[in-house]
C-alpha cells in the first residue's frame, strides 16, 4: 500500500523551487513578475530572464548570467547570489533526503554534505559571525516553508523517543511496529530524525507497502550494527543496504538538527527536515503532530517533549488538544514518573480526555485512535 507524499497539495503558484517550475511559470504567466525563485539554476534561461518581466520579483541563490542579472536588478527584481564554498544551500526549496545527506558515503562519513554542515556549525557559532548566523536563521526558515507545503493536508503523528535504542533489541523492533501501523493506518510518521527509536519508527513507516516478514528481516539486517558508534559510516551503509534490498518503502519524516550533530540522521526518513537551531526544530516537529504524539521511552530529551506538547494541549492554544500516548507504565511511572504530573495537569481540562498510558507498545495505535474520537 505505497501512497504518495503528503506534498502533493497545489503549489503556490508564485514559487519556483525546479527548473520545471520555472519553465511552466513563464508558458502560463508570460511574466515573472512578483515570483519568488529558489535555488533554480538559471544560467542556461537567459532568454527567458530577458525577455519576460520580473518586477517585484525574489530570486533566492539561483545561478544567472550577469547580463541576466543586470537585467532582473534593473526591474527592480532583488537578487540575492549563491553563496560560495558553503557544504549546505540556504536558499534550498525543498527537504533534504537521505541521498543527498549522505553523498559520497562510501569514502566516509567525514565527508558527507551532513558532515560537512555540522562542522561548518560547529565553526561558525563559535566565532560570532553574524554573516554566519544569518545564513542558518535563512537556511532553517526555507527549511520550514518546505516542511509546511510538504505536511500540507496531512494527517500527521509524532513519534518521540530516545536516541539510544539499539538496532537488535525487542525496544528497537517494537518501535518500528508500530511506524509500520501507524502509516498503514493512513498517518503521516514523524520523528525526530535521529538514530535510535526514531530511526525504528521510520523503518517501520518504510515497511508499510511490504510484508510483515520484510520488517523482520530488516531489523535482523541492521541489528549487525546495532549503533552509530563507533562507525557512523558503517550503521549508515547498513541502512542503505536494507533501503536498496527493498527499494519500494513509503513515505515518513524526519526532522534532525546539526544542534546534536554527532547524532546521524537515519536513512529511512524519506523527507529529512534538518535544522541548525534545535529550538526551532523541537517546536517545529510538536507543533506539526497534529494527529497526536506517542511517547516511547526516553531520557531527559523525550521528557521535555512531552512537557513541550503539554503546555499547548493545557492552554488550548491550538485550538483542539491533540491526543498524547505514553507508552511504559513503569517507566512514566517509577523511573522517570512524567505521567502523574501529566495528568495532574490535564484534570477538569479540554485535554484531560486526550492523554492515555499504555503499558506496551503494541496498544499504543488503538489508544491513539481512540483519543481522536
Amino acid at each position: 500500500m505505497h501512497t504518495s507524499p503528503a506534498h502533493a497539495a497545489p503549489h503556490d503558484a508564485r514559487e519556483i523551487e525546479t527548473l520545471e517550475d520555472f519553465d511552466a511559470t513563464v508558458a502560463a504567466r508570460s511574466t515573472l513578475a512578483g515570483c519568488r525563485v529558489q535555488s533554480v539554476d538559471l544560467t542556461d534561461r537567459t532568454r527567458e530572464l530577458l525577455a519576460h518581466d520580473t518586477g517585484g520579483a525574489v530570486f533566492l541563490g539561483c545561478p544567472m548570467r550577469e547580463e541576466a542579472a543586470a537585467k532582473v536588478r534593473a526591474d527592480g527584481a532583488l537578487v540575492f547570489p549563491p553563496v560560495p564554498n558553503l557544504p549546505f544551500d540556504p536558499y534550498r526549496g525543498r527537504l533534504y533526503t537521505p541521498d543527498e545527506l549522505f553523498a559520497s558515503l562510501e569514502k566516509g562519513y567525514e565527508g558527507t554534505p551532513d558532515a560537512l554542515s555540522y562542522a561548518w556549525f560547529q565553526r561558525t557559532r563559535a566565532d560570532g559571525d553574524i554573516f554566519a548566523s544569518m545564513l542558518r536563521s535563512v537556511h532553517d526558515d526555507a527549511v520550514s516553508d518546505a516542511l509546511d507545503e510538504l505536511l500540507r493536508h496531512a494527517r500527521v503523528v509524532g513519534v518521540m523517543g530516545g536516541h539510544a535504542m539499539a538496532r537488535g533489541t525487542d525496544a528497537y523492533a517494537g518501535a518500528a511496529r508500530l511506524g509500520r501501523e501507524l502509516s498503514r493506518s493512513g498517518w503521516t510518521v514523524a520523528t525526530g530524525g535521529g538514530p535510535g527509536a526514531m530511526e525504528a519508527a521510520n523503518l517501520g513507516a518504510y515497511a508499510a507497502p511490504y510484508e510483515d516478514a520484510m520488517l523482520d528481516e530488516a531489523c535482523e539486517l541492521l541489528g549487525r550494527t546495532p549503533s552509530f558508534t563507533p562507525s557512523v559510516t558503517e550503521w549508515a551503509l547498513r541502512a542503505f543496504e536494507v533501503r536498496e534490498r527493498w527499494p519500494k518503502g513509503n513515505h515518513s519524516v524526519g526532522i534532525p538538527t546539526w544542534f546534536y550533530g554527532h547524532e546521524p540522521p537515519n536513512a529511512f526518513a524519506s523527507h529529512i527536515a534538518k535544522y541548525f537551531a534545535n529550538a526551532l526544530r523541537e517546536d517545529g516537529l510538536l507543533a506539526r503532530s497534529n494527529a497526536g504524539v506517542v511517547f516511547l521511552p526516553g531520557a531527559a530529551g523525550t521528557v521535555q517533549e512531552i512537557f513541550d506538547n503539554a503546555t499547548p494541549n493545557y492552554y488550548a492554544s491550538r485550538v483542539e488538544p491533540t491526543p498524547m500516548v505514553l507508552v511504559d507504565r513503569e517507566h512514566w511511572t517509577e523511573r522517570l514518573p512524567a505521567w502523574p504530573l501529566l495528568r495532574s495537569l490535564a484534570r477538569e481540562r479540554s485535554m484531560e480526555s486526550r492523554i492515555a498510558l499504555v503499558d506496551r507498545i503494541e496498544e499504543a495505535p488503538a489508544m491513539l485512535k481512540r483519543l481522536a474520537g
